[in-house]
């Protein structure tokens, strides 16, 4: 059984399914593009692409945020998300595996890219930021450390969401800051 919870941005509807989809590995993330093809590692999302309105697809732990256009009401499309979704829960949601975090510190790590601030802000977002912004539908993930300033990629219910901003200044930003004086701001890429 498929059911649906709000999200703090109102053209992103969090879908709850009753298996898991992506467990603890790292989001998986696609925006309508006629350049982007999810078809061979997340078919669902290339299914849910075709339905008019579509505008990203976020895979969480245990649900799918879906991203609609303003122009389009989520009655219209809502029905039709549930179907497709159901359609595709006969097997897994995500065909490849994505990178888990520890290899993205790994691979960050063999080209020397990584210090540990680096390994401290990534040790804070998974355990502090990611699950809270996970129950909105959405994640943040580290992208890079710079001079100061911390880049997260906002994906999901947060890309687009009106509060994303507070939730980046008022919240992680004083965070991190918090425990890594090294931190001075916090940008979204």
């Amino acid at each position: 059984m498929i059911y649906t919870e709000p999200t703090p941005n109102p053209n992103a509807l969090k879908f709850v399914v009753n298996k898991e989809v992506r467990g603890n590995k790292p989001p998986l993330f696609y925006k309508k593009d006629p350049a982007n093809n999810p078809e061979a590692d997340a078919p669902v999302a290339y299914a849910l692409f075709k339905i008019d309105g579509i505008e990203d697809v976020f895979f969480g732990s245990d649900f799918i945020t879906v991203g609609k256009s303003e122009s389009i009401e989520w009655e219209t499309i809502k029905d039709d998300i549930i179907h497709t979704i159901e359609y595709h829960d006969v097997g897994p949601f995500i065909i490849e595996k994505p990178q888990t975090v520890e290899t993205r510190i790994g691979d960050l790590e063999s080209i020397g890219e990584t210090t540990d601030t680096v390994k401290q802000i990534v040790s804070l977002l998974d355990a502090k930021v990611r699950p809270a912004v996970a129950m909105d539908g959405g994640d943040i993930i580290f992208h890079d450390f710079k001079d100061g300033t911390v880049y997260l990629e906002m994906h999901g219910a947060c890309s687009g969401c009106p509060s994303s901003t507070a939730t980046l200044k008022m919240g992680i930003e004083n965070m991190l800051r918090h425990y890594i004086p090294e931190v001075h701001s916090v940008e979204a890429v």
